[in-house]
């Protein structure tokens, strides 16, 4: 597997920004090719980003995904286009819709339709570039799950980002976006051979997001029933969207993503939400020395 191949995604604010930081420079060691992270209510995502570009000499960075709720079209074009001129152009900005209950509940915006609310985002910020006199060829790409909002990747962006997907959905997404986007896939894994143990952690790491719409409605698509997604979720679903096992077993996982048609998987380790409380990133640190590009076969 070559190092482009290979990225990881991690939430710094669930790590800790010291400890993010150096998650990241761990990663960069490795030769994983792009740092994503998510933007949540506690923090601002062009600010990671320019914080990670600092303390990251050649590793690409990536928001995965930046909230188009957070911040105006003038703003997003703006911050993607200036993280590039000062970092030598490693800087990604993955843009999505979020979810209601955080747009409404946290922000205080109106939820509008996904689809055409992020077709008038993209096109006000390319017609705002424009008109500065600026590159209209932003390096920006979509958080898409959905038929028409892949589509709208390979139309109006650079690519798709999807998140919380199998590879089936992965073939999905290639088809929709076309042969000439990029596709970045993100893929949650656990280095763990017992059952029982990995989908414990899968089920802690997966909870918030059984109640999300926009998830539900594309687990639904990919085959999952009403009893896979409800309550804690099946075994089969855990095992869908979790990587377990050991190594070969992971990397199986990442080579069918990759079989697929994506042209990078973002590796999300997960762990125990308690160890992370307590400030101890080992098991993250040593899944990247594991999974790393050069040991991938």
């Amino acid at each position: 597997m070559l190092s482009k191949q290979l990225g990881i995604w991690q939430s710094l604010d669930r790590l800790g920004y010291d400890n993010g930081f150096i998650v990241a420079k761990k990663a960069e060691m490795l030769n994983y090719d792009t740092f994503w992270y998510p933007e949540s209510a506690v923090s601002e995502s062009m600010v990671l980003g320019a914080a990670l570009l600092h303390r990251l000499e050649r590793m690409n960075v990536g928001s995965s995904i930046a909230n188009i709720y957070a911040r105006d079209p003038a703003a997003a074009g703006n911050g993607v286009r200036t993280l590039n001129e000062i970092s030598g152009g490693r800087f990604t900005l993955g843009l999505g819709v979020s979810h209601a209950p955080v747009v409404q509940g946290t922000r205080g915006h109106v939820y509008e339709k996904p689809l055409p609310a992020m077709r008038m985002y993209l096109e006000a910020i390319y017609a705002i570039q424009h008109k500065l006199g600026q590159s209209t060829n932003l390096p920006i790409m979509l958080g898409a799950l959905g038929p028409k909002m892949l589509e709208l990747s390979g139309e109006l962006a650079q690519g798709a980002l999807p998140y919380n997907v199998t590879p089936d959905h992965t073939v999905l997404a290639r088809q929709k976006i076309g042969p000439n986007r990029r596709l970045v896939v993100e893929q949650k894994v656990a280095l763990v051979t017992d059952p029982s143990e990995a989908r414990r952690l899968a089920r802690m790491e997966l909870n918030r997001y059984l109640t999300l719409p926009n998830y539900r409605n594309n687990w639904l698509r990919l085959g999952y029933t009403q009893d896979d997604v409800s309550g804690d979720g099946s075994d089969r679903f855990m095992d869908g969207m979790v990587a377990w096992g050991n190594e070969d077993a992971i990397n199986a996982r990442i080579q069918e993503h990759l079989d697929a048609g994506a042209d990078q998987v973002a590796i999300q380790p997960i762990m125990d939400h308690a160890v992370i409380e307590k400030g101890d990133i080992t098991p993250i640190l040593s899944s990247l020395e594991a999974l790393a590009p050069e040991k991938a076969h």
